[in-house]
């Protein structure tokens, strides 16, 4: 009879805590993580930013600005080290590398697009450029990429010039290292300065050069006027090209010239363009 009442007595017991246990609530794993991922991109409302050099890449406008911010130190200590501008370094490792998104980038921490060339002894990779399956250096980490353009531009004599040049001159470094050979795209200066304008990179000169930067916006440089009808217009300024002023319009080049009936880049200070 006793072992009788208790086990009775166990089984009440054991109802009773289930009874009073809290339930259990499973979800799927990835739920969560889908729900942050639809919010950020809710909070990520930048343009896209098209990027063509080495490989062609789309990212946001916040992706490059990132990269500037995690960049811009490298870029003003070689700019004190070794004489070339940090608005330079900045602008063609944005472009060269896709902001860190383009695949030479993330394959082999390539951030300026340098080929191997007879005098590379390291590492490299295979990728499509002007040719097919060029010989590309490869870095361990991206500060030697950005170590590496700096020697690479000061070790070779094609590029002597750029070092007479005006240090917050960004114009004249632009052009002249499409001059030098640096890249064979005629539009590779329009694209460097274009992100420098955009991006604001010339601040990081003129902290290391110890002088004030006036934002590209604040130079009087936007001058827009509207005719009598729906029509927008922009007057060229000094310094100002078809794709710099398309990057400003969210237009294409071609766009740009169909609208203006134009049969070459050819711009002239007071120019009148059709933007919209």
């Amino acid at each position: 009879m006793f072992k009788k009442n208790l086990l009775l007595f166990i089984l009440l017991t054991l109802i009773s805590c289930n009874a009073t246990k809290s339930p259990i609530v499973t979800t799927k794993k990835g739920s969560g993580k889908n729900t942050a991922y639809s919010q950020k991109n809710k909070k990520s409302k930048g343009r896209n930013e098209v990027i063509e050099s080495t490989s062609r890449t789309v990212v946001k406008n916040d992706v490059v600005s990132g990269y500037v911010l995690q960049y811009k130190d490298i870029a003003m200590s070689n700019m004190k080290t070794y004489g070339i501008p940090a608005s330079i370094i900045l602008a063609q490792g944005i472009l060269e590398s896709g902001a860190g998104r383009g695949k030479l980038a993330e394959s082999a921490n390539n951030h300026f697009g340098i080929k191997c060339h007879a005098d590379w002894k390291g590492d490299s990779v295979r990728h499509d450029d002007d040719s097919s399956q060029e010989c590309f250096r490869k870095y361990d980490k991206v500060s030697e990429s950005y170590r590496d353009h700096a020697l690479f531009l000061k070790g070779k004599v094609r590029y002597a010039s750029l070092f007479e040049l005006d240090k917050d001159d960004y114009q004249a470094w632009a052009k002249g290292l499409r001059k030098a050979g640096y890249a064979t795209d005629p539009r590779y200066p329009d694209k460097l300065i274009s992100y420098i304008e955009r991006y604001n990179l010339g601040q990081y000169d003129a902290q290391v050069l110890g002088t004030n930067y006036v934002p590209v916006e604040n130079q009087n440089r936007r001058i827009v006027v509207r005719n009598s009808g729906n029509d927008t217009f922009y007057e060229v300024q000094k310094g100002d090209t078809l794709y710099s002023i398309s990057k400003k319009y969210n237009l294409l080049v071609d766009d740009l010239k169909q609208k203006n009936n134009l049969s070459d880049n050819t711009l002239f200070v007071g120019q009148k363009l059709k933007v919209k």
